[in-house]
């Protein structure tokens, strides 16, 4: 893989903190090239881009709201004057902005929609547009490029009380496998991770609590909270040539939650 790696360029989302940050550092720590994408959060963004660095990677961060046209648009540009090529996009940006559905306020919606769904199209509508015009950058029986959509277990699971979070998931989640079948005959692999309970800062409430850990637990057939590496790690395989014949898959890195862990004891 490291050797693969050192020849890739990968843009990353939303890779300020979180899951996006632990996918960023966890490709630049294989050697890659990391476009690391932030809203507002510059000082994460730096601490992202010192660790791909320390890690062997290269990269540099850049600012743009995933939902504006023209800000993803010159991501794209600076990426392909600074690398050249462009090899994999991980969709990862994304927000939550929780209500009751009665109370839920049309900005609420939008701006979820905007940036989860309407985000995500953009970001691989402008992949896309680069891979059929770049070269094949290996053997050609292989993916010219790659793009992995970050999605959540709510893209199957309903959530009440987050109708707009799991709307835009479930959006995701059709929008990746209609692209994956509509570019396959172009060789450019489509696929989406969809994490559960994972710690990191927006959920830091609940993990950091001992007792809504062990609610969120009861969730959990694996009883354990995920990691930002464990999502990484799934990454760094989709974004492989090992994983050349997979397409159109949704893979859930959730500890069993979407395993109705309520029939555990026979329900």
């Amino acid at each position: 893989m490291s050797a693969e790696a050192k020849k890739k360029t990968v843009v990353v989302t939303g890779a300020s903190s979180g899951i996006g940050q632990g996918i960023a550092i966890a490709f630049g720590q294989q050697g890659a090239n990391v476009v690391v994408n932030y809203h507002s959060d510059e000082e994460g963004a730096n601490e992202t881009l010192d660790r791909i660095k320390q890690g062997g990677g290269s990269g540099f961060i850049h600012k743009a709201d995933v939902s504006d046209e023209a800000e993803v648009e010159e991501m794209y540009r600076k990426a392909e004057e600074s690398f050249g090529q462009i090899h994999i996009l991980i969709n990862n940006a994304g927000i939550q902005q929780d209500s009751s559905f009665s109370d839920m306020s049309l900005e609420q919606w939008n701006k979820v929609i905007h940036t989860n769904l309407t985000g995500q199209f953009l970001c691989a509508r402008a992949a896309i547009r680069h891979f059929e015009q770049q070269a094949q950058p290996g053997p050609e029986e292989m993916a010219k490029g790659n793009i992995i959509f970050m999605s959540s277990v709510h893209d199957i699971i309903p959530w009440a009380g987050h109708v707009n979070y799991a709307s835009s998931k479930g959006g995701i989640l059709m929008l990746m496998k209609s692209l994956a079948l509509e570019v396959a005959p172009k060789k450019i692999r489509v696929n989406a991770i969809s994490p559960g309970a994972i710690a990191t800062d927006i959920n830091e409430e609940v993990w950091s609590d001992e007792e809504q850990r062990k609610a969120l637990l009861k969730l959990i057939p694996y009883k354990r909270i995920g990691k930002p590496e464990d999502i990484a790690k799934a990454a760094l395989w989709l974004g492989s040539d090992d994983s050349d014949y997979v397409t159109g898959t949704t893979i859930y890195v959730d500890g069993g939650m979407t395993l109705y862990p309520g029939f555990v004891d026979n329900g």
